[in-house]
This record gives structure tokens, sequence and C-alpha cells, in this order.
């Protein structure tokens, strides 16, 4: 699993900063989370192919979340995209993307799917054979989701020594590998749990961006490997998390201890702070696993 940072900065672009926006690297797939302006600019730079991406997950519709995202879709219809492009998000979005595309004469020659979500409770909204994404309903000024990955476990592995140690045919690999046991000559039966090997355990990734401190999120993100959590402010700033439906660096770091997670990774930084090393020393005082998100960054787990 691999976590892409295009820009983790709240409020306005900057010369050297970006607003929100992620790709997520997951089971060969490749999610793309918020889209603020510079979007397709980071995309290009981190040598993202644009043609792997084909659903998109917008948090809510304050302009640092969405902004880029008219001109990534028309820039797949400039690049010749056929494949359809699923985009989620907040009730309003479809009427936002298309109202551009009506007046400047541009449809996409592509299918734009858009799925509006209204729900205040958690939905899943994507879902195959490998890999889920729900929404995490989160508290901000407007409505707002965050999103859960997960990846499906793996089938077990063939423990090769094992099947030499009771010298197993090869033609029953494949049953074994389906779950079944074996049964030997003089009709014991070696369990299937002898023979296979446990899969790593599966991924899985709970991004929540802008909301106020929020622990009704713990239960749904309770022992996830990577909380991405919004730390827009430092605790000095409290009062000011509260006005604005913010959290500070502490307040992260308290959800993510809440929950058990294994990794905390801080963004959606203020402006106003020059030394995002600060928010790194605030979360350490409370979880001790902490990560800071910055533009042009991946990490991978």
């Amino acid at each position: 699993m691999k976590v892409h940072i295009l820009g983790c900065y709240a409020a306005t672009p900057r010369t050297l900063t970006n607003p929100t926006a992620q790709v997520l690297e997951i089971k060969n797939h490749l999610f793309l989370i918020d889209c603020g302006e510079g979007t397709q600019v980071e995309l290009r730079r981190q040598k993202i192919r644009f043609s792997r991406i084909n659903h998109i997950f917008i948090s809510h519709l304050h302009g640092d979340h969405f902004f880029g995202l008219p001109g990534l879709v028309a820039s797949f219809r400039l690049l010749g995209r056929q494949k359809a492009l699923h985009i989620y998000g907040p009730k309003g979005i479809k009427e936002a993307i298309t109202l551009l595309l009506k007046l400047g004469n541009s449809w996409t020659n592509y299918p734009l799917l858009f799925h509006e979500l209204v729900e205040d409770q958690p939905v899943t909204l994507y879902e195959d054979e490998v890999v889920s994404v729900d929404t995490i309903p989160l508290d901000h000024r407007i409505y707002t989701n965050g999103f859960l990955f997960r990846e499906k476990p793996s089938p077990r592995k063939l423990n090769v020594e094992a099947t030499r140690k009771y010298r197993i045919p090869k033609e029953y690999f494949q049953l074994i590998k389906q779950g079944n046991n074996y049964e030997l000559k003089d009709g014991s039966l070696i369990s299937n749990r002898e023979l296979t090997l446990d899969p790593p355990a599966p991924m899985s990734y709970a991004y929540c961006s802008d909301t106020a401190f929020n622990p009704r999120i713990v239960p749904q993100i309770s022992g996830v490997r990577v909380l991405y959590h919004e730390s827009t402010f430092l605790r000095t700033e409290h009062q000011l998390a509260l006005k604005t439906g913010h959290s500070t660096a502490a307040e992260a770091a308290e959800i993510a201890r809440q929950a058990g997670v294994a990794h905390l990774i801080l963004g959606h930084y203020s402006t106003r702070y020059r030394d995002i090393e600060k928010f790194r020393q605030e979360a350490q005082t409370v979880f001790p696993e902490v990560l800071l998100a910055e533009d042009g960054k991946s990490f991978e787990f």
C-alpha cells in the first residue's frame, strides 16, 4: 500500500505548497482522494499515470478540496480517455462540474459518472473482489465525509515444506489452496492450516479530511493500519479550531490513540505555520507513531 501526497495544506495554493489531494495505491488500484488546485500538475511531477485513475473521492465542497477537479476532468478528455470515470462526493458536485462543461461546450467523450452522497451514516461506495471503500461521516462546517479503504483478506498460501513432508502430489495443490484438507493413504487427515501459511494481514487506510475532534469515528476506524487525519492547527490555536470545525495535532493524535491505529499521518496544515515539525512534536505527546505529510512525499506500508 502506498500513499502519494500531492498536496497537504489548507486554504490557498502557494508557490511551494498545494491544497489537499493524494493518491492511494492499493491492490493494483489508484484512487484519487480530494482534488485541490494543482492536482494534475503534481500527478505529472510524481509520474502517476492519469489513465490508471478510475475513481475519485471528494470529501466536501470547500474549494481547497475540489477546485482542481474541473481541470482534471477536462484534461482526461483532451488526453483521449475512453474509460468511465467515477466521481464520489457530496450532493451538488455533479451540478458544479457539469455547469462548467456546459458553459464551455466541452462535454467529455468518455462516461462521467457521479455518485452523490447525502447519508450521515457510513455507506459502501465501492467494492470488488480485493478492496472496499466506505464513507466516514465527519464533523465540519458543511457536509463532509472521510473514506475508509480496506483490502480483503488474501487466500492462504501453500506451505511447500509441509507438502514435501507428506509427499502430496502437485495435482492436489490447488485444492489445498482453496481450503481443503488432505487425506493420507492410511486414512489420517492433514488439516489445511498445517498445509498452508497465513497470508499478510490486509492493509487498511482511513482518510479523515476536514473535521472537528470527533471520537464518534473511532469504532469505525479501530485498528486500521494507517490513519490520515487533518491537523490544521496546533493546540495554541485550539479556539480557532473549534470555531472553524478543524482539529489540532494533539486531537488528531488522540483519535489515533483511541482507535489503536499503527501509523498516523498528519496534514492539512494552516499556512500560518512555517515549521510543520511542531505538529509532529505536539502529536507525539499523545501518540508515538506520527508521520508528516509533505507535498511530493510518498509513504509505503
